[in-house]
């Protein structure tokens, strides 16, 4: 079952099934991967390094989410499985057809490797004896030097800052600047990404490693500090992201921020991040389009975690966009796929966020409403509840708002989660000078777009006023 989900697709059914009682008028385009120039975003396809996933069971559902970036991990581990001895062709296959898929992908460096005494699994400690060092280097080199054509940018490692590692800010700088070192001895135009901070981005370790970087003369070699913002609300993350901007830019004031991986489980889970909440594929939908729309909010890349669910060696890990089985096949697209391809397609990077609109509604809930913008006119605003985790709801809140500058001509309303498009008749809305008076608006804990007509693309062939829920096709149903 290597092609396409065969199974019914229930919490995606459920979505469709509700209306906020407005008239349909389209769902929006699905535009694929060798159709887009650039976006914002990535998708994560971690883990192939350790054979928690299975590329080619996964790889034809890449071009129809969107992203045009992907992260993946290098594995020294498996790359050299003796010393000396070097074996990339299960790399050069994802590398080789992500780029046939036009999906540009991203590596990271990472992790150890046994025959060198050191482990290749998640919160490895970071070596610092030569001989290891030694070997880490001869392995970097032959990886950039196969891949210097292909990939551009380079990782250096995943989540440093992780177990014992948090301890020993200088092993990692110590890594990262030899390491840079190489990189750039074979392809000195490469683009450096570093830290890959996981948690809640450990400004005092992100401190003192760039403070060793100081002492060396070398604070500039990071160009994209990624940084993995795990929160079960996922606007809470806002506070550590602002700090962790100013905190980089003190020292390099040109190094840019990259959110590397962010995801959120689908069941409740005992282990990995964000576990013993009781999360489902409803507020797993709700949670990525939250996290996206900060991150393009604040103008920065973003990878989501992960596109399918992982077999660790210890656990069945339920992140994915596609629901895998114990086989590592794919049962089915999850609300989240469909959410994200959505997110993707309403945000290409010409589409850029404006700022917070000042508003007043008839709630005590707190709303997120961030100014939409193209080509520096404002045409539209993301709105969604921002104060609490991500529900399993699936009722909106009426409310009447008035929203300060943003005048709208001939607004639409957009369901991100089901691409669902609404017409906004006058009863709706009414323009007071530079701001919108909303009447009976469907607000929820997940992002809604209200923009002009104009901006978004239909679906084509699609009939206006039907709603096409229980269309297999659309359902992913085949």
């Amino acid at each position: 079952m290597s092609g396409f989900a065969q199974y019914r697709e229930v919490m995606w059914e459920k979505f469709n099934s509700i209306s906020p009682n407005m008239l349909t008028i389209g769902k929006v385009e699905n535009i694929q991967t060798d159709k887009i120039a650039d976006s914002y975003w990535s998708i994560g396809c971690e883990t192939l390094d350790r054979n928690y996933a299975d590329y080619n069971a996964y790889k034809s559902y890449l071009s129809e989410l969107g992203a045009k970036h992907a992260r993946i991990q290098s594995g020294w581990a498996k790359c050299e499985p003796k010393k000396g001895k070097y074996d990339f062709e299960w790399l050069d296959v994802i590398v080789t057809d992500m780029k046939a898929r036009h999906v540009q992908p991203w590596m990271v460096l990472c992790y150890g490797n046994p025959i060198y005494s050191s482990n290749e699994k998640l919160g490895a400690k970071i070596f610092t004896d030569k001989e290891t060092m030694d070997g880490w280097l001869n392995y970097v080199r032959q990886t950039v030097k196969r891949y210097k054509h292909q990939i551009k940018e380079w990782e250096v490692w995943n989540e440093p800052n992780l177990g014992d590692n948090l301890k020993y800010p200088d092993a990692y700088a110590n890594l990262l600047m030899k390491t840079v070192e190489v990189i750039k001895s074979e392809q000195p135009d490469a683009v450096i990404m570093a830290f890959a901070l996981s948690g809640n981005l450990s400004l005092k370790f992100t401190k003192d490693v760039y403070e060793i970087l100081k002492a060396n003369n070398k604070v500039d070699i990071v160009d994209y500090l990624t940084f993995h913002p795990y929160m079960n609300n996922p606007d809470e993350a806002r506070y550590n992201i602002d700090a962790l901007t100013k905190l980089a830019k003190s020292y390099n004031p040109k190094v840019k921020l990259f959110q590397g991986e962010n995801g959120c489980p689908s069941v409740l889970e005992w282990g990995h991040a964000l576990n013993q909440h009781p999360w489902s594929e409803i507020s797993q939908a709700k949670w990525f389009l939250r996290r996206m729309a900060n991150d393009w909010s604040f103008g920065i890349r973003s990878s989501i975690f992960t596109l399918v669910d992982l077999q660790y060696f210890n656990m069945h890990q339920s992140f994915g966009l596609l629901r895998t089985n114990l086989e590592k096949k794919i049962v089915y697209k999850r609300p989240s796929y469909y959410a994200v391809k959505n997110m993707i397609n309403l945000f290409p990077t010409e589409i850029t966020a404006s700022g917070r609109l000042a508003y007043k509604a008839n709630t005590f809930k707190s709303i997120a409403i961030e100014g939409v913008k193209k080509d520096n006119q404002l045409i539209g605003a993301l709105m969604w509840y921002d104060d609490k985790v991500p529900s399993d709801d699936l009722e909106w809140d009426r409310l009447d708002i008035e929203i300060k500058d943003l005048p709208l001509k001939d607004p639409v309303l957009v369901d991100v989660v089901t691409g669902k498009v609404y017409d906004m008749n006058k009863q709706l809305y009414r323009n007071m000078g530079t701001a919108i008076k909303l009447r009976d608006f469907p607000v929820w804990d997940s992002p809604m777009l209200l923009v002009e007509r104009a901006h978004v693309q239909l679906q084509k062939g699609a009939d206006q006023g039907q709603d096409k829920s229980n269309d297999k096709e659309e359902l992913g149903i085949l």
